[in-house]
């Protein structure tokens, strides 16, 4: 009997952790870095749909002001991806990001296309009491 509580006891432990990494990711974060075209601001927010992580950043740069939907995020333990898609000029720009995951704190490796790469750090933002 106990040889059988114990790989239940693993298992539910496995599910559990891999929920809670998921979960992690969820909320509001805030990154400012200098980059080829000056300081930026980003808050990003990650958020539930359904069955899916849906997400949205909200920035301040040299460029302009704007929001806009992330696209293709994943989530594999504690290693993050995301898209920003970016207009500029007519010409459509994927700003991919990958890097990893704490529970306060995204290392992220941020590839504009071909045209720049930056190293960033994003904070979560505390929740507040309502």
């Amino acid at each position: 009997m106990k040889t059988r509580t114990i790989p239940a006891i693993a298992l539910l432990l496995v599910f559990f952790a891999g929920a809670a990494r998921a979960d992690s990711i969820l909320g509001k974060w805030t990154s400012e870095f200098d980059s080829q075209i000056g300081v930026q601001k980003y808050v990003l927010e990650f958020k539930e749909s359904g069955d899916r992580i849906v997400g949205s950043a909200t920035f301040e740069r040299s460029m302009g002001n704007g929001s806009v939907e992330l696209k293709e995020i994943k989530l594999d333990g504690d290693k993050v991806s995301f898209v920003e898609p970016m207009s500029f000029d007519g010409n459509e720009i994927a700003i991919r990001y990958s890097g990893t995951l704490t529970a306060n704190e995204m290392k992220l490796r941020r590839d504009v296309g071909e045209f720049a790469t930056e190293h960033i750090v994003a904070k979560r933002v505390a929740p507040t009491a309502e």
